[in-house]
């Protein structure tokens, strides 16, 4: 290989040959490596094109200098720019950044080999499978091996001389016939290594030679008459063709091939890369691109192949995939239009429109969570808060004429209802129509709770109503001692005055505060929720004193029937099964002619 160096005056200079060429800035810093066919028609495509889009022109008026090296083939050009892309990381090139270490199944080369997974690799230590980037298949594979085999788990360092000498005792292991014991010589090595050749065929994909070793160990007990060792050889064989049926066998005639499908926009692109050995999907990884430029998806698809093909240690030469590509060394490429291999293509694309989706919905989130942190920010800043306020609860209250009077607390978390957190309450300690004493209870019986079980409290105490509320609810929390221990405020609904403690005059926030829109969401929320609630009551009481009246129907019953049925629509609605079930025979008779009767009225 060739490297030289050129200024962007010297472009008709460079070589017609293959190559891989690197872009330099100001104080030589690398800001892009690319691969070509014709390092000068590429590289004078940069400068001459007037269709790039505004990254591109801004990529160009930074170049200061051009370095390229000559190789003798695309191919090796692209293995070249996969290889510089990673190490350099150009600030415009696609990312390929990938940090994650996903684990490996080791078999270790000991004299009696142990077999687990690992994120570590040492060659040293012996042959890796992998990287799995699916954790269920990995499980599925050591839960199937300890199931057919019996591979040690122990961290004893066996060898010959030590085995002879007794120096090992066996474990449970050995004895609920999970290991056959190789410390104390109970097997032999060669035995235990036979064993340990049918994982690796399994892990190579290779089922077809792990069934025949069950199916010869089969017949052989079998021959010998030995038909519960051969009964037991065959469970193993139908467990092995049972985890066999839950792969994704396609086609064992395929050859051994590799599948890009590749979806993408204007800033992404969405790559997912299977591999195939035996017919099967031994390796499956999806990856988001992040465009700089204006790749296509076919120039990005080479690229990606290299890098993922040399992670996963896949070395075939028959590429499928969803978009034209140009062969070039020793690969052919290809678009299905029918059969099996249209559907691995299918399925691949399948897999990168999934990931898109997902990764769509997590950017989403993401946007949402910064949007409900700006807006706590705002809200801290009107409302003169110390801090944002991740939590925030807003309480009222709901009677007519004082009957059934109840209370509501609704509960937001970064900016948003968490109704699994709403509560309502049930006024114990006030009679008639005393809003300011319902608030006084309703906020101590809450915090007092909260303090009992040591659970976390508000940063903010919205309540709803005025100076009167306010006051009552400010003593609750003096009482209680936490008084100083977060914020509170009211709100009152004529004016949408917002009230402090101690302070006379009220807050009023401009009718767009994107505050003010927040704390009439609480308060109208929090009044929704005691309206529904206190309809409920007064329902239920209603219903509750119609059927007392009903001869032979008591007090007892109809408590009976509500803490079952939880509502009068489904007490009507009950078979005569269930009533009688309940309540017994003549009562649920009482109980139905009462239905029937109003119902003809």
């Amino acid at each position: 290989m060739q490297s030289a160096h050129y200024t962007t005056d010297q472009i008709h200079q460079l070589p017609q040959s293959p190559g891989v060429y690197r872009y330099y800035g100001k104080n030589q810093k690398i800001i892009y490596v690319g691969k070509a066919k014709n390092l000068r028609k590429r590289v004078q495509s940069y400068f001459v094109s007037k269709a790039h889009n505004l990254k591109t022109v801004k990529m160009v008026r930074e170049i200061d200098s051009i370095e390229i090296t000559i190789v003798d083939s695309e191919m090796d050009a692209l293995l070249l720019e996969n290889n510089l892309i990673k190490q350099l990381q150009p600030k415009y090139n696609i990312l390929l950044k990938d940090d994650k270490s996903y684990p490996y199944i080791l078999v270790t080369n000991d004299p009696f080999p142990k077999i687990f997974s690992t994120r570590n690799v040492d060659k040293q230590r012996g042959m890796y499978y992998g990287p799995y980037t699916n954790h269920t298949v990995l499980r599925s594979l050591l839960e199937l091996f300890r199931e057919l085999y019996h591979i040690r788990t122990c961290k004893l360092n066996l060898n010959d001389r030590d085995i002879a000498s007794g120096k090992f005792e066996v474990c449970l292991e050995y004895h609920i016939g999970k290991c056959l014991a190789p410390c104390v010589g109970k097997i032999s090595r060669e035995e235990y290594l036979q064993e340990v050749q049918q994982c690796e065929h399994i892990l190579k994909g290779k089922l077809g030679l792990a069934k025949n070793y069950f199916k010869e160990k089969m017949m052989e007990e079998a021959g010998r008459l030995a038909f519960e060792k051969a009964e037991e050889y065959k469970q193993k064989l139908l467990s092995l063709e049972q985890f066999q049926s839950k792969t994704i066998i396609i086609n064992p005639s395929l050859p051994q091939m590799d599948v890009i499908g590749i979806v993408s926009d204007e800033e992404r692109a969405f790559v997912n890369f299977l591999s195939l050995e035996n017919g099967a999907i031994k390796s499956t990884k999806t990856i988001e691109v992040q465009k700089k430029l204006e790749e296509t998806e076919e120039e990005i698809a080479p690229l990606l192949l290299v890098s993922l093909q040399e992670k996963f240690k896949s070395k075939s030469l028959h590429i499928l995939s969803n978009v034209e590509i140009e062969d070039f060394g020793d690969y052919t490429f290809s678009v299905p239009k029918i059969g099996d291999k249209k559907k691995l293509v299918e399925l691949a694309i399948k897999n990168a429109l999934h990931f898109k989706k997902e990764r769509l919905a997590q950017k989403e989130k993401s946007s949402q969570r910064s949007e409900n942190t700006r807006l706590l920010k705002t809200v801290a800043k009107e409302l003169h808060l110390t801090a944002p306020p991740k939590h925030i609860e807003c309480f009222d209250n709901s009677n007519i004429q004082g009957t059934n009077p109840v209370a509501s607390m609704v509960c937001f978390r970064n900016g948003k209802p968490s109704k699994k957190d709403y509560r309502k309450f049930i006024i114990k300690t006030v009679e008639g129509p005393d809003d300011f004493r319902s608030m006084y209870e309703v906020v101590h019986r809450r915090y007092k709770r909260l303090l009992d079980e040591s659970k976390e409290l508000p940063d903010l105490v919205v309540i709803d109503g005025g100076k009167g509320q306010l006051s009552f609810a400010v003593q609750a929390l003096q009482d209680l001692g936490i008084y100083n221990r977060l914020a509170i405020i009211g709100i009152a609904k004529k004016l949408e005055e917002l009230y402090y403690p101690g302070d006379s005059l009220p807050l009023h926030l401009d009718r767009r505060s994107e505050t003010l829109r927040m704390l009439q969401h609480l308060r109208n929320e929090a009044h929704r929720f005691a309206i529904t609630f206190h309809r409920d009551r007064r329902s239920k009481n209603a219903f509750q004193f119609e059927l007392e009246e009903v001869k032979g129907i008591g007090k007892s019953t109809v408590k009976k029937l509500l803490e079952h049925f939880k509502t009068p629509s489904s007490i009507r609605n009950a078979s005569d099964t269930k009533l009688q079930k309940l309540i017994g025979k003549a009562k649920a008779k009482i109980l139905i002619d009462y239905y029937e009767k109003k119902s003809s009225e």
